[in-house]
């Protein structure tokens, strides 16, 4: 079973919602940059496996971090500074950097077959589902 509802800090962005400032941060574009920082992913699933492929744009490979503990696979990025804000003069600056994360929670997954690859911006997990045992019950019949 794959859960499509990610862990997010959902109560900071309901109170950003209701921030007293909306219209101010609604025109500064700063309402909505926890969304805009999120990883988006689409998720594929066949008999043998799950496929993740998550969009990481501008971010390099050493920057990822993968990890699956306790039934939930985690996806981070730390998107470092390129430009020195100082020198230059900014008329907007749109292009964001920070701290990425999106958690999946994922059963059944055999972990130490779980494979990452990471091309021009789309970071590709393969997640091996277990083999299923065959089941220990049966009928019991009623004399």
């Amino acid at each position: 079973m794959f859960d499509l509802t990610p862990f997010r800090k959902r109560k900071e962005l309901a109170e950003s919602l209701f921030n007293p400032d909306l219209v101010k941060d609604l025109f500064s574009g700063d309402l909505l940059s926890e969304m805009a920082m999120s990883i988006r992913a689409d998720i594929k699933e066949n008999n043998n496996e799950y496929i993740v492929e998550a969009e990481l744009p501008g971010v390099n490979k050493d920057e990822i971090v993968v990890e699956f503990k306790e039934d939930v696979l985690t996806i981070s990025a730390q998107k470092q500074k390129v430009i020195d804000e100082e020198k230059e003069n900014y008329v907007r600056r749109e292009r964001k950097r920070g701290k990425l994360s999106r958690s999946f929670y994922v059963q059944n997954i055999h972990s130490e077959g779980i494979t990452a690859d990471y091309k021009d911006g789309v970071l590709i997990i393969v997640l091996p589902k277990i083999k299923e045992s065959p089941s220990d019950s049966h009928r019991i019949e009623i004399k």
